[in-house]
């Protein structure tokens, strides 16, 4: 990486540009852009004028942003003709590196696209997760967590990009091991504008693996005459059923007095029957 004092190009390191001669980064990490906030940018910019200049890299007849495309798309906005800019020498390979640490200082990323940018970062340049919290100032765990979040349905990653779900709300809903129940549990959060500790609480609920419930099978007319003549001989309440394959008679009894009571009208239908 070049020198931030050195000359690129002919030009001092800040200089103005011509808004069009700046090309935007296809690759840079932001997705979104808030408009109400960049229209207050905006608004800021005709008061104040940029007070931050936008980094910037000679990129064939023109220049590329390397960090600062908000500012540069709030510029637009403000109807801005020049604009203050830092030329550096920037390899393909920094551009992206430099572009999401400029983003992460300036907590500009959503959660997701913390998360995309971590991924590339670790694809491009075979990086473990421990040597990329050393080059972002991250502990490991604050990677591994992050990246956990690309884990998530892309229905809910889209709702996180969108400002509906918090961090906060993800990790519980990471808690839920199936995709569908994620999705549910989203959805939840959503429609009932669940706190992150409601939906903690709610997340055990959605970790079941539901299952069609088989129609119950009525018990035969048996079972049924069985048990109300029992009832009748031993006047308690009595139950004739099947249960997970074994057909059980259940007696009811208050106490020892009246278990002794129903032994006894046992015993006395036995010999009465032989």
């Amino acid at each position: 990486m070049g020198e931030a004092n050195a000359e690129v190009g002919g030009l001092p390191p800040e200089t103005q540009l011509p808004l069009s001669s700046i090309k935007t980064n296809p690759n840079q990490p932001r997705r979104t852009f808030d408009e109400a906030k960049l229209a207050e940018l905006a608004d800021s910019i005709k008061q104040n004028g940029i007070l931050q200049p936008i980094l910037v890299r000679k990129k064939g007849s023109s220049y590329q942003i390397v960090a600062g495309e908000r500012r540069y798309q709030a510029a637009k906005l403000a109807g801005v003709t020049e604009v203050p800019v830092i030329v550096r020498e920037v390899s393909d390979d920094e551009v992206f590196q430099l572009a999401l640490i400029e983003n992460l200082q300036r907590a500009d990323l959503n959660p997701i696209e913390e998360a995309l940018g971590y991924k590339q970062l670790i694809d491009d340049q075979s990086l473990t997760q421990e040597e990329l919290g050393k080059l972002l100032s991250k502990s490991r765990s604050a990677i591994a967590n992050t990246l956990r979040l690309l884990d998530l349905p892309k229905e809910v990653q889209k709702l996180m990009e969108e400002g509906e779900l918090s961090a906060g709300h993800a990790r519980a809903i990471l808690a839920v091991p199936t995709q569908e129940g994620r999705e549910r549990l989203a959805r939840k959060v959503i429609d009932e504008h669940l706190t992150v500790r409601q939906t903690e609480n709610l997340a055990p609920l959605f970790s079941g693996i539901e299952t069609e419930r088989k129609p119950r099978t009525p018990s035969p007319q048996s079972f049924k005459r069985a048990a109300r003549q029992l009832r009748r001989m031993l006047d308690v309440g009595v139950k004739v059923r099947t249960v997970r394959g074994k057909n059980k008679i259940e007696i009811e009894f208050k106490d020892e007095d009246e278990l002794a009571r129903i032994v006894e009208a046992i015993e006395m239908g036995r010999e009465a029957g032989e």
